[in-house]
C-alpha cells in the first residue's frame, strides 16, 4: 500500500471534489443562481458521507483501509454538526485526494461512477 499523509489527501481531495462539481455547473447551468444551488446540493459532509456508502462495493481492500484511515482522522466540528457524517464526508475526501495525488485514472474512474449520483436540475 502507497504510504500517504491522511491530511493532505483530505485537504486536497475537498478542493478536487468542488472543482469537480463546479465544472459540471459550468457545462449545465444557466445562472449564477443555478450553479450554486448545484454547488450547495452536492459539496456538502451529508451528500459525501452518502456517496462513500454508495462506492463501498466499487472499492477494493487496499482503497477501503485509505477510507477507514480518513474516517479515523481527527477533525474539528460545530455542535451543531454530526460527527459520524463528517467523518464518513472526510473519508471520502481522502479518498479522492488518494486519487487524484496517486492514481489519477482510478479518479476519473470514480467519478464516472458518482455522475449517476449527481442530477443536475437547471
Amino acid at each position: 500500500m502507497i504510504q500517504c499523509d491522511i491530511k493532505q489527501c483530505a485537504y486536497i481531495g475537498d478542493a478536487v471534489w468542488e472543482l469537480f462539481i463546479r465544472e459540471i455547473c459550468i457545462q449545465k447551468a444557466k445562472t449564477q443562481k443555478a450553479m450554486h444551488n448545484f454547488s450547495v446540493k452536492y459539496v456538502n459532509a451529508s451528500f459525501q458521507a452518502h456517496l462513500l456508502g454508495e462506492l463501498d462495493e466499487f472499492l477494493n481492500e487496499e482503497e477501503k483501509e485509505i477510507t477507514r484511515r480518513g474516517r479515523n482522522l481527527k477533525i474539528s466540528i460545530g455542535k451543531k454538526n454530526n460527527p459520524q457524517i463528517h467523518s464518513l464526508a472526510s473519508a471520502f475526501e481522502v479518498l479522492v485526494g488518494y486519487f487524484y495525488l496517486y492514481d489519477k485514472k482510478r479518479l476519473e474512474e470514480l467519478f464516472e461512477i458518482v455522475k449517476k449520483y449527481l442530477n443536475p436540475e437547471f
